[in-house]
């Protein structure tokens, strides 16, 4: 957690650089020290939150192959029932033309195999008795074989929700956590994170849509994108949002490329096994472009070492340099 928190720590000099803080005050290293951990903590909340929007995702999915192969399983087991009842019905029919014989006492045997092995030798069955059973064999397989399935996918249902859950819940403690300390502070504290956050906030929305104003000469799909992402510069960073005034790293990126008629999931591991992958040389504007490990953050590149994101809570969409964050690989839609 150091290096990473020392990492953030350059992120809060620039945050409180123009900041004056009176003597009475708690010295301004003290603010760095705290931001950079709040920073930190609000981080691996959104870290964990697209862990939670993979695994809401992936249960979506696994929750559909569930349902059909239930149905599946329901299919094959009417077909079964009516399979016995037609090997009822004929042995209805033996028992009223002669009763019993050896042959039906295999017919109703726990294994039909028994029965298939021996059906050359046994000239008391009709040629119906004998399709059918095999298609009494062959359904039972059937269902076997897909009850196994079933119960696959009811074990990866409860894992993945398991880990939805967990996910989510890391994501809302990371968050309480970052609260905790800021409610810790002295009123001047607040009152001074609370400024510099302001001013900082101003700044990189000028700065922002200043340098967009340099990004509309792309065309095609990642130009439409890209023009999509830029309108929503300003609006506030909010867990699993994907608009209109609020936005999550693979939400903005989401329904930014569905406005360029690309369709994407609302997960940033997910978006990474969509379309080509390149390498950090090869990027071109519009271009996903994905950091941390595991993956957990997305953003649209612009060109010139810079991207447009969604950062993280207690943030906003902005432009930023890709290189504020570990590089984890990019692909283009």
């Amino acid at each position: 957690m150091f290096t990473r928190v020392g990492l953030y720590l350059a992120g809060a000099a620039m945050l409180l650089g123009t900041l004056s803080v009176p003597a009475s005050a708690a010295p301004s290293s003290r603010l760095l020290q705290i931001q950079a951990k709040v920073n930190y903590l609000r981080e691996a909340a959104a870290s964990a939150a697209e862990g939670a929007q993979e695994a809401k995702i992936k249960l979506a999915q696994l929750n559909q192959e569930l349902n059909g192969v239930q149905k599946k399983a329901a299919t094959q087991k009417r077909e079964l029932s009516a399979i016995q009842k037609s090997l009822g019905a004929i042995a209805v029919d033996q028992y009223i033309n002669g009763g019993y014989s050896a042959s039906l006492q295999l017919l109703f045997a726990a294994d039909p195999k028994a029965y298939l092995a021996s059906a050359g030798d046994l000239d008391s069955l009709t040629r119906r008795k004998t399709v059918e059973l095999r298609r009494y064999s062959a359904a039972s397989q059937k269902l076997q074989q897909t009850t196994l399935v079933v119960t696959d996918r009811v074990q990866l249902v409860r894992a993945t929700q398991a880990k939805f859950v967990r996910q989510a819940q890391a994501a809302q403690k990371n968050l309480a956590d970052a609260e905790k300390i800021l409610k810790s502070l002295k009123a001047s504290e607040r009152k001074a994170l609370l400024a510099a956050q302001k001013r900082a906030e101003a700044n990189d929305y000028a700065n922002s849509k200043s340098a967009a104003k340099n990004y509309k000469g792309v065309s095609g799909r990642s130009g439409k994108a890209i023009k999509y992402a830029l309108a929503q510069i300003g609006d506030r960073y909010v867990f699993g949002a994907a608009g209109m005034q609020t936005w999550d790293c693979s939400g903005l990126t989401m329904r930014a490329f569905a406005a360029a008629g690309v369709s994407i999931p609302h997960s940033s591991r997910a978006q990474f096994r969509y379309g080509r992958k390149i390498s950090r040389s090869q990027l071109q504007p519009g271009d996903l472009v994905f950091f941390k490990s595991p993956i957990s953050h997305v953003g649209i590149y612009l060109g010139g070492g810079r991207m447009v994101h969604a950062p993280r809570p207690g943030s906003r969409v902005k432009i930023a340099p890709i290189n504020q964050m570990r590089f984890a690989g990019a692909v283009r839609l």
